[in-house]
């Protein structure tokens, strides 16, 4: 009779081990995805840091292309705005899509600026400028570098979320799908082009 008993106990218990062990890696894979998009959310942070600099070295060159100037601005407070929802939860699908998009015209907008200033040689050669322009290359990889990070970690989480017999734990215990971070328009993908001549 105990030995009927311990292994009714071993057969019970095997279902609770594994379910445990299966939301401890949920957990560790849900926490890599937040940890991928507070790297994405550093270089952004820096990005946003570094545009109002470019803007007002800008401003006494562009004195004719006001709109150009403003048009950054309002796209990088629609980034920052989107960046805050997005860091608030990583795991929310609308807010990392909302997130893509603000980018996107963000990127859109400052091409457009750079492109600008190749018509204004005095503004191009302002030691000031080239600064920020190699400083904003260099923070754009860095944005690069971390988007692919977090991409890789909601691949890997989503994949383990759907997968048998982690779907079994994952839906009770509300885990759901993470969004990749991911520029949808071809026009968005285009890297702003900054020329140092």
């Amino acid at each position: 009779m105990t030995t009927v008993l311990v292994v009714l106990f071993i057969l019970l218990d095997i279902p609770v081990v594994a379910g445990v062990l299966i939301y401890n890696r949920l957990v560790t894979l849900r926490n890599r995805v937040r940890n991928g998009f507070v790297q994405i959310d550093v270089q952004l942070k820096r990005r946003y840091d570094l545009i109002p600099n470019l803007v007002e070295t800008a401003k006494g060159y562009l004195k004719h292309e006001r709109e150009t100037l403003e048009e950054v601005t309002r796209a990088r407070a629609t980034a920052m705005a989107a960046a805050g929802r997005a860091a608030a939860d990583p795991a929310d699908a609308a807010a990392i899509t909302g997130l893509a998009g603000a980018e996107g015209l963000l990127g859109g907008a400052l091409g457009r600026l750079m492109a600008t200033v190749e018509n204004y040689p005095d503004l191009k050669a302002s030691q000031t400028m080239l600064r920020l322009m190699e400083e904003l290359t260099s923070t754009e990889n860095k944005v690069a570098f971390a988007r692919q990070a977090y991409n890789d970690a909601v691949m890997t989480f989503n994949t383990g979320i759907e997968t048998f017999p982690a779907v079994l734990v994952a839906g009770p215990f509300g885990f759901r799908a993470a969004a990749p971070f991911e520029l949808t328009d071809a026009g968005e993908r285009a890297p702003v082009k900054v020329q140092l001549t």
